[in-house]
């Protein structure tokens, strides 16, 4: 199985999403980031698109990304540790909040921990 039927395919993956983004929405430390984003509906749902696709592709998924590079995305945002380790607790609260198995949990850390370099203090 692989991850991307750990995570419950495009539906899973879908709602997994949904879930984190109203994550960052509530968490003190990154919500700042993601209000302006959620003012506007054309601009958020674009970016909800972008991070399926780029969560679909990462876990073997059908799905293609075709949104910018990391770096070329987070250029310039000057994103903290604080905020990337705030983003990562999201997304691991997310996956239990869903019954992801531990599994699949390692592996999407894996996946966000690898990207660091790419985000952090651009």
């Amino acid at each position: 199985m692989t991850l991307y039927d750990q995570l419950g395919r495009s539906d899973g993956i879908a709602a997994l999403v949904d879930d984190i983004v109203d994550a960052h929405l509530r968490n003190p430390t990154i919500k700042a980031r993601y209000e302006p984003l959620a003012e506007d509906p054309e601009r958020f749902e674009q970016a909800k698109k972008h991070l399926r696709d780029f969560l679909g592709m990462g876990s073997g998924g059908p799905e293609e990304y075709a949104g910018r590079s990391m770096p070329d995305t987070h250029y310039g945002m000057n994103i903290s540790a604080a905020e990337y380790m705030a983003a990562c607790d999201d997304i691991m609260t997310t996956l239990d909040a869903n019954d992801i198995d531990e599994g699949a949990k390692k592996d999407v850390l894996f996946i966000a921990w690898s990207l660091k370099d790419e985000i952090m203090r651009l």
